[in-house]
């Protein structure tokens, strides 16, 4: 059966999208050009055409992929709702729960990061868009006299770090944290970081967010 000619566009996500899946079931160190390009039934030269190295096709890859759940994170913070609820459904939505597809990719990123320049700054530049966004939405929220945060960047900062390193304990160790632990967790940290009870937090809805699915 004849494969459908793409544009360029389309073959380059075509592709992404591969690698992609390549690396979450090999891992950064052990896919190769020729895994991608046995999956889609193309040459190593077409891989090769668009994207030269194997480094820089795994640099592209992990941007594709988390620059979409950037996507959605700034979704959720564009709602128009307060900035506590907002706040809310995003740090739940990023917490690690499920399946985790998407952490198992950052971390390998992380991992392979430490050993190619190309990737560490895209992971690097990706991180800082994720904790720029939640520091806007908790300054907005502050000025709007939601709550009270003198450093919402710092804020932000230990939030991420907070589910990041849930990811990875979930994620690399199979460890016994359950899903509701993780997000009360989660709740907890969020409230001291605006500082507001818990009660308060909890009041706020966060009806239709993934998390709550």
């Amino acid at each position: 059966m004849a494969r459908v000619r793409l544009n360029v566009a389309e073959r380059r996500e075509e592709l992404l999208r591969a690698a992609v899946e390549q690396i979450e079931v090999r891992g950064v160190s052990s896919v190769r050009i020729a895994d991608v390009a046995s999956v889609l039934g193309v040459s190593n030269a077409l891989v090769l055409y668009h994207f030269s190295t194997k480094e820089k096709l795994v640099a592209a890859a992990f941007a594709y992929a988390a620059e979409a759940d950037l996507a959605h994170l700034r979704k959720l913070l564009a709602r128009r709702t307060t900035a506590v609820r907002r706040l809310r459904a995003a740090v739940r939505w990023y917490a690690p729960t499920g399946t985790a597809k998407g952490w198992r990719l950052w971390i390998e990123g992380w991992a392979a990061s430490l050993r190619d320049p190309a990737l560490r700054e895209v992971a690097g530049d990706l991180d800082q868009q994720w904790k720029t966004e939640l520091a806007q939405v908790i300054e907005e929220g502050a000025a709007a006299g939601e709550f009270r945060c003198g450093d919402p960047r710092s804020a932000a900062w230990r939030l991420t770090a907070l589910l990041d390193g849930m990811a990875v304990q979930t994620t690399s160790y199979a460890g016994p944290l359950s899903r509701t632990t993780m997000l009360r967790w989660t709740d907890e940290a969020l409230a001291r970081e605006l500082g507001i009870d818990l009660a308060e937090l909890t009041g706020a809805p966060v009806a239709g967010s993934p998390a709550d699915g």
